[in-house]
């Protein structure tokens, strides 16, 4: 049998985000299954990602039987050319009133879905969900303006939570993969929160004549 070679193509650059805020239960608790409308931004200068994990090896019987690894906590460092004002004051859990935004109180952050695009060369592309994520901090700099422009750029610290009993806390595909399907779009993946295959096959099929 001859061994398949595969070329995995390098990154290219960053494409938008998206951000879909989370609608709680009655008793404030995540819904996985109900979220307001998605926001598309193309505002991502880069996006850094730290993943927190720790495996284990479990011996047995004199030698290495398993190794456990469990990822803790994933955290997004987006910088920002710029970001809509009652957005970011609705992740930091800000007072939005009818004019002013009242902060600094004590508050619960509300939760939100966080989806961004690599772009590899070649064309590939990679879209990626995080259905249950937190701001946990923002930088807000600014300094005076010089003889010619420079960028001011904030840059948001978002956590990503398990969003399900097995805890897990993002889900992605990749025109990469061989199961990539054909028709599937950008737009039509961040149109709504997805977190299973059988919402992939429901986005693609084809649609019956007359149906």
């Amino acid at each position: 049998m001859a061994i398949e070679t595969k070329r995995p193509m390098i990154k290219e650059t960053v494409g938008a985000l998206y951000v879909a805020f989370n609608t709680p239960k009655e008793n404030g608790d995540f819904d996985l299954t109900s979220y307001e409308e998605t926001k598309r931004r193309d505002v991502v200068k880069q996006i850094g990602t730290t993943e927190n994990a720790e495996s284990t090896v479990v011996r047995a019987s004199g030698g290495d039987y398993v190794t456990a690894s469990q990822t803790s906590s994933v955290e997004q460092s987006v910088e920002v050319v710029a970001f809509d004002t009652d957005v970011l004051a609705r992740m930091r859990g800000d007072k939005v009133g009818k004019y002013l935004i009242k902060s600094g109180a004590s508050s619960q952050r509300p939760y939100f879905a966080f989806g961004k695009v690599v772009k590899k060369l070649g064309g590939v592309i990679e879209y990626v969900w995080y259905p249950k994520c937190q701001l946990a901090e923002n930088t807000d700099d600014i300094a005076t303006s010089e003889d010619s422009f420079s960028e001011q750029n904030d840059t948001l610290t978002i956590k990503a939570l398990s969003f399900d009993d097995a805890g897990n806390k993002s889900v992605r595909i990749s025109s990469e993969m061989d199961s990539f399907p054909a028709n599937l779009t950008e737009e039509m993946f961040f149109d709504k929160v997805l977190t299973t295959d059988a919402e992939i096959d429901a986005l693609v099929a084809p649609t019956v004549e007359g149906a």
